[in-house]
């Protein structure tokens, strides 16, 4: 087979990989929320999610479109984000019908109430709505006025990427308080460490801004942590420590 033919075979090869990479950043973020979701619904119990994983997803997406708005970047990471909105959205109106009809507690809470002991812990998936709505107008009109701001875009890129990369550190800390990491999922780990090690390494080889690759690394990092923490504790049992417990993270499903 001669050069020119080689060519012509490679061709939709790479093509076909091209597509497959960008398919496989757009939906494998939510791949991890498809089984807790089914697991929720099932059992009727949403304990086991913390639904501050939804909230800090959902500021990290909003804040990434917002970027594009000044620095334009791959459309399979803008279309990512969309899709994980969605999802964190949808993950957040079955938490609260199901947290909401286990309650015994008949008062409810609602967004307008601005009661800060009770943020992200109201009784109607509308109120999230508009709490993201707000958050997304005000964000939005703040990014509008300064978009001309290399400065301002690069930082509102920055906090994009690094408050979605710090999603694992909750976890981090809680395994080492407790000197153990009883009751967390070592396969939905190696699922994100495998994700992110993916996702770094698409942000280096398609050139996406620099802050996505720095942040991505330092996912992986911490998801190293973490299955270190693994090993270790596993090892070297220690006693745990005495403190109350916390919500899983977006790490311990």
């Amino acid at each position: 087979m001669d050069a020119q033919g080689l060519e012509w075979l490679l061709v939709p090869v790479r093509r076909l990989a091209s597509w497959g990479a960008a398919g496989a950043m757009v939906f494998g973020g939510v791949v991890p929320y498809v089984p807790q979701y089914r697991d929720i619904r099932r059992s009727q119990n949403a304990e086991g999610f913390s639904t501050y994983v939804c909230l800090v997803l959902l500021v990290a997406n909003i804040l990434r479109i917002l970027f594009w708005f000044g620095r334009r970047f791959e459309s399979p990471l803008l279309w990512q984000s969309i899709i994980m909105i969605i999802t964190m959205l949808l993950m957040l109106k079955l938490c609260t019908e199901v947290r909401v009809s286990n309650e015994l507690n008949i008062k409810r809470r609602s967004f307008a109430d601005f009661d800060l002991n009770y943020f992200w812990h109201w009784s109607k998936f509308t109120d999230y709505v508009q709490c993201v709505l707000t958050f997304t107008g005000v964000t939005g009109y703040i990014t509008y006025l300064w978009l001309d701001s290399s400065l301002f875009v690069e930082t509102l890129g920055f906090l994009a990427v690094f408050t979605e990369a710090m999603l694992g550190v909750p976890q981090l800390y809680r395994n080492h308080r407790n000197r153990s990491t009883e009751g967390m999922s070592v396969k939905m780990v190696l699922m994100w460490t495998s994700g992110d090690t993916f996702k770094t390494v698409y942000f280096v080889l398609n050139q996406a801004p620099l802050q996505f690759s720095i942040c991505g690394l330092l996912q992986v990092l911490v998801d190293m942590a973490i299955l270190l923490q693994v090993y270790l504790y596993s090892s070297y049992p220690q006693k745990a420590a005495a403190h109350p417990a916390h919500p899983a993270s977006a790490k311990a499903l």
